[in-house]
């Protein structure tokens, strides 16, 4: 899994930083891109990628702010234009799927492939035999939702030194062994799963916040994550200002990682406040109350493996 950011600014776009766009890549998981909001010019900081918008095959928009959506038609658009035609599935807050359409009736965009509207609810809002994904309200000035995915457990590796010592022969029974079956033998000698094939290895989970103050809907989503995605608008000498606007500081953000017992923290959505020089200490007062905190720009690639992330 690949988490690669095309934008981490709030608000509006500046030099260095855009508006909010991120592309969960599960290329090796199940051949899919995920992309999580799309702020103005997404399709532009993809255009500097190897990102193919075809291989987008859902997308969820955590509320309907013009930092978080203004590019979506654009690149829906462009997903026609560049071949795309496998269905696509767009989970949002109500009114997601009016704005689209009436958008698209109105300068008579066609397009080559068929969407599903999904109304974001509290709760699981997706699942299939590889993920689960659920929402929850956070607390901001309009509706936003974060989003919590959910690898499922991966199956066990057969153990090939223990099916050699049970004669196992090469062929569909080691197949079988693999996939959780029993199998019997020519001689009749029943060779159990559970003896040859390690444990299932536990998925990973990924919480995605959209803009909110600190709030214990965002713990809850949080919870034992390996990766937590949280906005930091602003900093530590903002508190107040920043909940009344409905935002976290960075200082709120590594709290509700700490609190949430999460194993990392990507610091996101960043005001174009702070200039590159200011970012340092930004982080280190973040990481002085959750230590594997990590800020975002665009176009960086953190990649997860054997639980890890890099």
């Amino acid at each position: 899994m690949q988490l690669h950011f095309l934008g981490t600014g709030a608000g509006m776009p500046s030099k260095e930083r855009n508006t909010s766009a991120l592309i969960v890549k599960l290329l090796d998981e199940i051949g899919e891109m995920w992309l999580f909001d799309c702020g103005e010019a997404t399709q532009h900081q993809i255009l500097h990628t190897s990102l193919k918008p075809r291989k987008v095959t859902k997308i969820f928009i955590t509320h309907l702010h013009g930092d978080h959506i203004f590019g979506l038609p654009g690149f829906l658009s462009s997903r026609s234009f560049q071949g795309g035609d496998e269905p696509l599935t767009i989970f949002g807050p109500k009114g997601l799927q009016q704005w689209i359409e009436q958008t698209f009736s109105l300068s008579k965009t066609h397009l080559t492939y068929a969407i599903q509207f999904i109304e974001v609810h509290e709760g699981v809002i997706y699942e299939n035999a590889h993920f689960k994904v659920s929402a929850g309200e956070l607390q901001h000035v309009v509706p936003c939702f974060g989003y919590r995915i959910e690898q499922k457990d991966l199956p066990g590796e057969l153990l090939m030194e223990k099916v050699q010592t049970f004669g196992v022969p090469k062929g569909p029974l080691l197949g079988q062994l693999k996939g959780g079956k029993d199998v019997e033998l020519d001689n009749g000698t029943i060779i159990h799963a559970k003896d040859v094939v390690s444990p299932p290895k536990k998925g990973f989970t990924l919480t995605i916040l959209g803009d909110t103050k600190y709030c214990q809907e965002a713990v809850l989503l949080a919870n034992e994550a390996d990766i937590v995605v949280h906005e930091a608008t602003f900093d530590g000498t903002m508190t107040n200002l920043a909940a009344s606007y409905g935002h976290s500081t960075n200082i709120e953000a590594a709290k509700v990682a700490q609190q949430a017992g999460a194993k990392y923290l990507l610091l996101n959505h960043l005001s174009a406040r702070f200039l590159p020089h200011d970012l340092p200490i930004f982080l280190e007062d973040a990481q002085a109350i959750f230590p594997q905190t990590f800020l975002t720009s665009d176009q960086v690639v953190f990649n997860w493996h054997n639980n890890e992330l890099f």
